[in-house]
């Protein structure tokens, strides 16, 4: 067969996938993992400030056969300076999709001119700065870079593999958190009534298979959109060749009560994503315990209306408006529980990603949570270890505080002295599901150019060599 002939057929190939619908179904869940509170990343910091954060993000490299876990802006909600940065991990997966193992592998921090990317709020609160609330993770497929987004700004950033800033994407005017006069407050709500609200900015990050877009999303309504009684979230589309956004859709959650928001996107292939949304209750550090509620969708943006420059309801849309088409539970997080934590839901699951097709044909799914690295602070601003007992009927509400890095001098979380931590209390994990679905029609990113010119180099000495042997 003829290199050019073999050439049409990779590409036709690569058009087909692109080309089919994409669908996930007959979702099973597998097997579990809780990963202690104090595992540390390998970043060779403090006990404290290297603390893996989990899993405010999870992607799956299908090209170098890579896992990449993404920790948020740190400890401390904003007040401590702390380096952001993103893991790589290993996972052993068995016949079965069964996971096992988790380990470190790499732990990159992110830099921009030399600097660290923090955690900490920006100050002066009008001025982004190196700020930095990383909570989705995408690699493009054209480069290997990686692209970041962020809740401060709400911001779209670009690194390159060593986690050096690249660029900023622009975000839309419409988004930016801010007062009637049109002065920012990239650190909390006070003072604004428009854009997006205090830590509810680009919470879900996907990329097409193409790497010509990303499609960053909002965790919930903004303030100018009912706010916390808002049910539309938006999806900004972004050039990547230009850094633009290029158009903005709506996505309507199952309600806005108890917290409601979204907390990953994943491309399937076209304009079809999965999106986990989930409320604020389960197991977490200031959780309220009952009435969990986190799930998995499948959503199409194929004939949604371009909300760009348009201003939505809390509750309604504007006349003619069409929204990001959602389908019916693919997951329900809540539905399988750990013996570990007491048969109860976590409450921030926040990482989703596709995994690889076993030989059964059957493709894994990972579902991670965010443990908030168990800390809390008081008002003002203290540091403290939470430490859980998940035998408990409540285990936040008979949690007990302790000094960060200390078992001594702790306190119950609703008051009082405690004695010395017994065998029965850690820190909070994180939580690692596995599925096995049914994963039609997926188109994973395509390989970077150099890759194809390699394939295709490979396949012309293959010809070449045939050709002289036919002579």
């Amino acid at each position: 067969m003829s290199l050019a002939r073999v050439s049409s057929l990779l590409l036709a190939l690569v058009a087909a996938g692109s080309a089919s619908a994409q669908s996930v179904s007959n979702v099973s869940f597998v097997n579990g993992l809780t990963l202690a509170g104090s595992l540390t990343d390998l970043s060779g910091g403090s006990a404290f400030d290297s603390r893996v954060g989990y899993f405010s993000d999870i992607y799956y490299d299908a090209g170098r056969k890579e896992w990449w876990a993404l920790s948020d802006r740190g400890p401390g909600g904003g007040t401590l300076p702390y380096d952001t940065r993103v893991q790589r991990f290993t996972l052993d997966v068995d016949a079965h999709g069964r996971i096992s193992n988790f380990q470190i592998a790499q732990t990159l921090k992110f830099t921009r001119n030399g600097a660290a990317m923090t955690g900490m709020a920006p100050n002066p609160k009008s001025t982004l700065g190196n700020s930095l609330d990383p909570e989705g993770f995408v690699i493009n497929p054209k480069n290997g870079h990686f692209l970041v987004s962020d809740e401060y700004g709400p911001s779209l950033y670009e690194f390159d593999r060593d986690g050096r800033f690249v660029r900023e994407f622009k975000t839309p005017a419409n988004l930016v958190p801010r007062s009637a006069g049109g002065t920012p407050n990239y650190a909390d709500d006070s003072g604004n009534t428009l854009g997006k609200r205090s830590n509810r900015g680009f919470e879900g990050l996907a990329v097409s298979p193409d790497g010509k877009y990303a499609y960053a999303m909002l965790q919930s309504a903004m303030l100018d959109e009912g706010g916390g009684n808002g049910v539309y979230n938006r999806i900004v589309k972004f050039d990547i060749a230009t850094g633009q956004p290029v158009a903005q859709f709506a996505y309507k959650m199952d309600t806005a009560s108890q917290g409601r928001g979204i907390s990953s996107l994943v491309a399937l292939g076209n304009d079809k994503f999965l999106v986990l949304e989930r409320n604020n209750r389960g197991i977490g550090v200031g959780a309220t315990l009952d009435t969990a509620d986190k799930a998995v969708y499948r959503i199409d943006l194929a004939g949604a209306t371009d909300v760009s420059g348009l201003t939505l309801g809390a509750t309604t849309l504007p006349a003619g408006v069409v929204a990001v088409s959602k389908g019916a539970k693919v997951i329900d997080l809540d539905a399988d529980t750990l013996a570990a934590l007491g048969g109860k839901s976590p409450e921030k699951w926040e990482g989703l990603a596709i995994g690889p097709t076993l030989a059964n044909g059957k493709t894994l799914i990972l579902a991670g949570t965010d443990n908030d690295y168990s800390v809390t602070q008081n008002a003002d601003g203290t540091q403290f270890d939470v430490y859980f007992d998940f035998t408990l009927a409540d285990p936040y509400a008979q949690s007990i505080q302790c000094p960060i890095g200390q078992t001594l001098g702790c306190v119950f979380t609703t008051g009082g002295a405690a004695a010395a931590l017994n065998e029965h209390y850690a820190l909070l994990p994180g939580v690692l599901h596995a599925y096995l679905a049914d994963v039609d029609g997926y188109v994973t990113p395509v390989p970077e150019p150099e890759r194809y010119a390699l394939l295709l180099a490979g396949l012309g000495v293959v010809a070449f060599v045939a050709k002289r042997r036919r002579a």
